[in-house]
């Protein structure tokens, strides 16, 4: 065979390859994408964020649009914040949007995107998703743990009371708000309390509850590795080595647990099949099939439950306490239905919740507010796919702008005020697609009824037991923090005193 046939034979073969790979640049160059500002090569976008990030994309959608498109580095993204085009992309495309990216904290703090959290559409989703479901937020499970929120949010009760029974004290409430809701996801899960008097574990608690705090911080961080994969062929970066510094705690800490957790199971005369803890029924799953209850999945199960089941709601009562400090008279009109509804013989029980529309009225204008993650959770389609006639390509990050849909003056009258009674006489229906702080769809938050019954029991028996003002009369800080969820920038601390009137029932607990 001579030189030209050969040159001829090769040429045949590539060609149809370059006019192929043409022909796919063409037509991805020639559909519509979303509007967005124009990229500097090789960085796209980056060099534009700052922080607050949903504050400023806020400002990039009064100018592109409620969709638009950003890259950073080489990681494409659009960003949304209109109802309509979010019920599209939770309606229409729920499926082909049910992946999560593969981001390097979901390697190192999610145990190899295994959690139920950053773990991809699929069979190991559906399982983990069908285990929370089940044993831990089903209406029967919560209904049979009613007594530990109860008993956690009168301890705290008690404890100011304590300080303050005859006198305005000042008090630091952040504390006492991540010791509560520690406590109660921990007696959940586990059945032990670790926060609190005569106590076992205090040492335990404090170091985990520093390593959810890195969890969030390190969350929330940027890592320029997600942005230049090709970057860690240079080595790994400080930010990774901090993650793999706090996978290691986090290891250290749930294996300690699960072994203490068999060790009872062990104990002759432990019932392990009727326990209510969460780990028992877990380790018990484990035992008829190891593979798909490994100790990794377990212990991703249990992360996510003290991580994002405590610090969300840490969030939101702070927030709430604050907004209702800074106005009264919507404090004083939450008091007064207590009152009218329980009366003063007696705390609110979680049962007399839904007696308390005004109670919810208030949750949820916090979450309008200043919802605990102001951006959702990121999704990443499977496949290309079109939202509100933009052409989307598979493996691009698609984030919901939650902060901005609620502040939006389209959506809600007076949008930057504390105006809880907006949500009297209507129905969730009404501002479904408005107030979306636990998502939806799919991957929609599957332990929002706990965190409501946390809430509404927390909020109430702080109304109900004590007076609140402002330290020197002065209205609180406002601002907002960094991280993954968004605290207040200057921790909550506030004037307390017990109501006289309730004295002999606080009195008693």
């Amino acid at each position: 065979m001579n030189q030209i046939t050969i040159y001829t034979l090769t040429l045949s073969a590539i060609i149809p390859l370059i006019l192929f790979i043409i022909s796919k640049i063409y037509k991805k160059q020639n559909k519509k994408t979303p509007p967005g500002p124009t990229p500097i090569p090789i960085i796209g976008h980056l060099h534009l964020i700052k922080q607050p990030l949903h504050r400023f994309l806020q400002q990039l959608s009064s100018q592109y649009g409620q969709i638009y498109s950003l890259r950073f580095g080489f990681r494409p993204v659009v960003v949304i914040s209109s109802p309509s085009i979010v019920e599209e992309c939770f309606t229409k495309h729920d499926i082909v949007l049910a992946n999560r990216p593969r981001l390097l904290v979901g390697k190192h703090l999610n145990y190899d995107w295994t959690t139920l959290g950053a773990v991809s559409y699929g069979p190991l989703w559906r399982d983990l998703r069908r285990v929370m479901t089940l044993e831990f937020f089903s209406n029967i499970q919560l209904n049979l743990l009613t007594h530990v929120r109860v008993e956690e949010v009168r301890l705290l009760a008690k404890d100011l009371f304590k300080q303050g029974r005859n006198e305005f004290v000042e008090v630091e409430m952040r504390p006492r708000f991540s010791e509560l809701s520690f406590n109660i996801v921990m007696r959940m899960v586990t059945g032990k309390r670790y926060f609190g008097a005569e106590v076992e574990g205090l040492e335990e608690a404090m170091v985990f509850r520093g390593i959810a705090r890195d969890v969030f911080e390190l969350g929330g961080a940027s890592n320029l590795v997600d942005c230049f994969p090709f970057l860690r062929w240079f080595g790994v970066w400080e930010l990774e080595k901090k993650m793999m510094d706090v996978r290691k705690k986090m290891d250290d800490f749930l294996d300690g647990l699960m072994d203490e957790c068999r060790r009872n199971k062990s104990e002759v005369g432990f019932d392990a099949e009727n326990r209510t803890p969460l780990i028992y029924k877990l380790l018990n799953l484990q035992e008829s099939d190891p593979v798909s209850y490994s100790n990794q999945i377990i212990k991703g199960i249990i992360m996510i439950m003290l991580v994002a089941g405590t610090d969300t709601t840490n969030v939101t009562l702070e927030w709430a306490l604050s907004l209702l400090l800074n106005h009264p008279h919507i404090l004083e009109k939450a008091r007064l239905e207590i009152d009218a509804n329980i009366g003063k013989d007696r705390l609110v029980d979680e049962t007399d919740l839904q007696n308390l529309p005004f109670i919810q009225h208030i949750i949820n204008e916090t979450f309008r507010l200043f919802p605990a993650v102001p951006l959702l959770s990121p999704h990443e389609p499977s496949e290309d796919c079109t939202i509100a006639g933009y052409y989307v390509p598979k493996g691009t990050m698609v984030l919901i702008n939650a902060w901005e849909i609620h502040r939006n003056p389209n959506l809600w009258e007076d949008s930057l005020s504390f105006k809880p009674e907006r949500f009297e006489g209507k129905h969730g229906d009404e501002y479904r697609l408005k107030l979306i702080q636990f998502g939806l769809g799919r991957r929609s938050c599957p332990g929002a009824p706990l965190a409501n019954k946390v809430l509404g029991l927390t909020l109430a028996t702080l109304i109900q037991c004590f007076e609140w003002e402002n330290i020197d009369h002065e209205k609180l800080d406002m601002a907002e923090g960094f991280g993954l969820s968004m605290p207040k920038a200057v921790p909550l601390k506030a004037m307390c005193k017990t109501r006289q009137s309730i004295v002999h029932v606080i009195a008693k607990i």
